[in-house]
């Protein structure tokens, strides 16, 4: 909602000013067609990679999202113009990985078990490192080479 380039600038900011962040580095943005709830605007999706320092861990940096989150008008509320699940939303902030981490936590899953599946994370993670390879061995250009998705510049559609 709003600027969403914008938007997303405001957060890679932002993520600079975390404790124990050393340096960010952000993808090229990308126009997504909606694909669960189908009548609302594009997404812009990106994808930075962050260098922690070692005091940092996933938990408490998946806090710091949060926060950023909310400072930047995400409202997570279940009432009344908080964000449908799936819809229109300010800003959503994912921790896609976490160095070769795999872990499972009650509010974190490492990786992203969605990373596989989508263009809009897969071509801006594979932007920032063409060589990247996932936990499990994938290969993060060879796993979007695998997906059904056309682009058009910064335009991504994927059914």
């Amino acid at each position: 909602m709003g600027r969403p380039t914008e938007n997303l600038a405001r957060a890679i900011a932002r993520l600079g000013g975390i404790s124990g962040v050393l340096g960010v580095e952000a993808s090229p943005v990308y126009l997504t067609e909606p694909q669960l709830v189908r009548e609302q605007p594009w997404f812009a999706n990106q994808v930075a990679r962050v260098l922690c320092g070692p005091q940092v861990t996933p938990l408490g940096f998946l806090e710091e999202l949060l926060k950023v989150e909310i400072e930047l008008g995400r409202d997570r509320t279940q009432g009344e113009g908080a964000a449908v699940r799936y819809g229109p939303r300010v800003i959503d902030l994912d921790l896609l990985l976490f160095g070769n981490l795999v872990m499972q936590a009650d509010h974190l899953t490492l990786p992203h078990p969605g990373i596989l599946k989508r263009a809009f994370v897969l071509l801006p993670l594979v932007d920032l490192d063409q060589g990247l390879v996932l936990p499990d061995g994938t290969v993060a250009a060879q796993a979007l080479a695998k997906l059904e998705y056309r682009r058009e510049g910064e335009r991504l559609w994927q059914e």
